[in-house]
């Protein structure tokens, strides 16, 4: 979060109102554009193509502002297309990882810089002992995982996301941490 930011939401009203122009979209953007980007970094594993996802979203979302209902909050609205159109790339890729070790640098870039080597060396093997836990996991596993873990979304955010109800979503998170722990032991 830059200087001067603050956490609070950015209140536009209804995208219906012709107020939601290019500025209010402006402050969606800049609300939004870094979680959009690190959704999209960790379900594509290449920054330079979590930069052009990033971009894609954002004019999807611009461009069929008109589509949202306000029956979630934009944040919602905005993680379902980008789940979608990550998804959407990974199948047209006809690949099935979310983060490759090819990029060595991944997990410096993604972690706060530590104090020492040792310490960079064990934060990168860890990062990728965990990479390798969850690439064994099926995609919804990962995705609810992502989703509750590292872009802390309530059950019923993430129950919107998906379509499921919160109970399904409870019950398939149940699911998902116990096979990562079992996939997690499995990598030592």
């Amino acid at each position: 979060m830059r200087t001067g930011e603050t956490n609070r939401p950015v209140q536009l009203g209804t995208f219906e109102s012709a107020a939601w122009d290019k500025t209010g979209f402006g402050a969606v953007y800049s609300e939004h554009v870094a979680a959009i980007y690190y959704l999209a970094l960790r379900m594509l594993g290449n920054p330079d193509q979590a930069e052009d996802a990033t971009h894609d979203i954002f004019l999807r979302a611009f461009r069929n502002y008109g589509e949202f209902r306000g029956e979630s909050a934009v944040r919602t609205w905005l993680y379902r297309i980008a789940i979608n159109h990550c998804r959407n790339l990974v199948k047209s890729w006809h690949s099935r990882t979310m983060v490759t070790e090819s990029d060595p640098g991944f997990w410096e870039r993604a972690a706060t810089v530590p104090d020492t080597p040792f310490r960079i060396l064990e934060m990168k093997e860890l990062g990728q002992q965990i990479q390798r836990a969850l690439d064994m996991l099926p995609e919804e596993y990962r995705l609810l995982l992502l989703l509750v873990a590292d872009e802390k979304l309530s059950y019923e955010e993430v129950a919107d996301l998906t379509g499921q109800t919160i109970d399904a979503v409870r019950g398939k998170l149940h699911r998902a941490r116990k096979a990562f722990a079992a996939a997690f032991a499995s990598t030592h």
